[in-house]
């Protein structure tokens, strides 16, 4: 049988994306940045791209054959894709705890939201920001609070020495310098 002629498995339909892992027990921390943006992309999905696309795959739907419309096809694939992430989000943003890391400003312990200047044993310096597991992103330098390396920067100090198991083995960190975002002012 031609593969154009099988009928798409049930489990594409369902939520396939397995969200990561949290510890057990563990919270879902989020900045209160990267909370908004994910509800403003729910809000998008829900009121703007959705109701576009269900508009195209009616009209699509309203010209006949369905097993060669390529809009009807398409669409239908993209009404899916759009559901699983609604779904998605909106599971995250149910279990999401803001935690905002501008209460710590000032302080020089490293805790969730803490930008974190540190050392290695090479004398190589690098700056990660510890953020949520929805909100990182690697190309800026930010790294999940549940990442190994975030694990072993928590709770430490600047001036401290931190071990961390990289993949090429057990490294030293020296922790330079803790910073965090200045408190809005409001007006």
């Amino acid at each position: 049988m031609s593969k154009a002629f099988t009928k798409e498995s049930a489990g594409d339909d369902e939520d396939d994306l397995a969200l990561p892992p949290l510890p057990a027990g563990g919270k879902n921390y989020i900045t209160p940045e990267g909370y908004q943006r994910l509800r403003n992309e729910l809000i998008n999905l829900i009121d703007s791209e959705r109701p576009k696309v269900v508009e195209i795959v009616h009209w699509a739907a309203s010209n006949g054959d369905r097993s060669e419309n390529g809009d009807y096809l398409y669409g239908k694939k993209r009404l899916r894709e759009i559901d699983r992430r609604i779904r998605f989000l909106t599971k995250r943003l149910d279990i999401a705890e803001v935690a905002d890391p501008s209460l710590h400003h000032g302080n020089d312990q490293v805790f969730f939201g803490a930008t974190v200047t540190y050392e290695n044993q090479a004398g190589v310096e690098r700056t990660v920001t510890i953020k949520g597991i929805d909100e990182v992103d690697n190309l800026q330098g930010e790294v999940s609070w549940i990442s190994p390396i975030a694990r072993a920067l928590l709770k430490s100090r600047e001036g401290d020495e931190v071990q961390f198991m990289a993949p090429g083995g057990l490294e030293r960190l020296e922790i330079i310098q803790v910073s965090y975002p200045k408190p809005a002012t409001s007006h």
